[in-house]
């Protein structure tokens, strides 16, 4: 069987470290390519764009998806994949410029330097004489609230414990594989409510969904200790911002450090605004590639998934002897997986190898035979109310 070409179209400017990764003789990658099989995205919004029928994956170079449809890519099967840990690390180190930029006035300390640059001789005087305004204290000793303990949070709470602060996290949904690099000096916190009452600085690092919209707000800056600080660069949603404004014109909270920037914050003095430079390093973008190409390729050539935000992980290795692979989608309702196999014992076709997996209410099979699936019986299977949709991949080629 001659090998399929897969086309991807790219929405956005790709790294070249992760588009290099596709083979030249199975791929085309274009920005413009028509009827593609996958989109790779960053930044650009998906949604009121016409996807394909052709489309069977998207890829979002980064860890955030609100710019993707991913209702309508539920309803027609096609998989979103992000590319969690792909930019920790810059968004790591920018949570501990943070913290520090919000507790030692630096910014408005180097804006005021700024100001005497025209007075020559005098300014060594004015600087000694001026700085006391702008002192602020040290991180060590302090506690530090992480809400949130995916693999950005992770790496601040650790890296937090080596400059010497007292570390406590929230996450009621903690993944295995989170808790196992958190280092054992970060202390458990159960509720939100005990980590605000209890933090000198709070940092978020949670996804932006209905449950934590306006995290913190009124009700939350009452609990948190007058004159804490606070970082978010994870969502602006997560903060009430007039409820945050209040409690800053108030001196409740001492400072606010974020990259979600809006004219309400830039007028107010505590408010720290940084670009949106989170996951902005050449390291990130080149890991979040490299990741969402990855990912694109085990999915369309052998039907595997991994990091997506609305399908399950789902893999199963290739064995010699079950050269033939049957990908099907499904809604998660009963009876499924016995339909499709009675199906496929019909055709006297006999299954070597198979795994289900839920998520929501999306089901998701790979199934590995040892006789090839005739394409009536594929066609029938696709059929069955419920199916989504369903794939054929032989010896690793459509």
């Amino acid at each position: 069987m001659e090998r399929q070409t897969f086309k991807i179209r790219t929405m956005n400017k790709i790294s070249t470290k992760g588009l290099e990764l596709f083979p030249r003789d199975g791929y085309e990658v274009a920005s413009d390519i028509p009827n593609p099989d996958a989109i790779l995205v960053r930044s650009a919004d998906l949604h009121g764009v016409e996807l394909p029928s052709s489309v069977k994956a998207i890829a979002r170079a980064g860890a955030g998806y609100n710019n993707i449809p991913v209702d309508e890519c539920n309803k027609r099967g096609v998989v979103v994949f992000n590319t969690p840990g792909g930019n920790a690390n810059a968004v790591k180190e920018l949570t501990i410029a943070s913290l520090l930029l919000a507790s030692r006035r630096i910014v408005a300390g180097i804006n005021w330097a700024l100001t005497l640059k025209d007075k020559a001789d005098e300014t060594p005087d004015l600087v000694e004489k001026g700085k006391s305004r702008f002192e602020g204290p040290e991180l060590k000793g302090k506690t530090l609230g992480v809400v949130g303990l995916g693999a950005i949070g992770v790496t601040v709470a650790n890296d937090a414990i080596n400059l010497g602060m007292s570390v406590i996290g929230y996450d009621p949904y903690i993944l295995v594989e989170a808790a196992w690099n958190l280092s054992r000096a970060v202390k458990r916190e159960d509720t939100l409510e005990g980590l605000l009452a209890k933090a000198d600085y709070v940092t978020l690092h949670l996804p932006l969904v209905d449950a934590t919209k306006g995290l913190l707000d009124k009700e939350k800056f009452r609990i948190m200790k007058k004159g804490a600080r606070l970082v978010n660069l994870a969502r602006g949603g997560l903060v009430n911002e007039a409820d945050l404004i209040e409690a800053l014109n108030t001196g409740k909270l001492s400072a606010y450090a974020t990259d979600f920037v809006s004219a309400e914050l830039l007028a107010c003095p505590t408010a720290l605004c940084i670009p949106h430079l989170g996951a902005s390093t050449p390291e990130a973008e080149d890991n979040c590639a490299i990741m969402a190409v990855q990912q694109t390729m085990d999915y369309l050539e052998e039907g595997v998934i991994a990091n997506s935000v609305n399908f399950p992980k789902c893999r199963l290795e290739r064995h010699t002897h079950s050269p033939n692979r049957l990908v099907v989608i499904n809604r998660n309702v009963p009876n499924m997986v016995g339909q499709i196999t009675t199906l496929l014992a019909s055709a006297g076709v006999n299954i070597s190898d198979m795994v289900n997996h839920h998520r929501y209410d999306n089901a998701y099979n790979i199934i590995d035979t040892e006789q090839k699936i005739p394409a009536d019986i594929a066609e029938r299977i696709k059929n069955i109310n419920g199916v989504v949709s369903v794939r054929l991949i032989e010896n690793g080629e459509d």
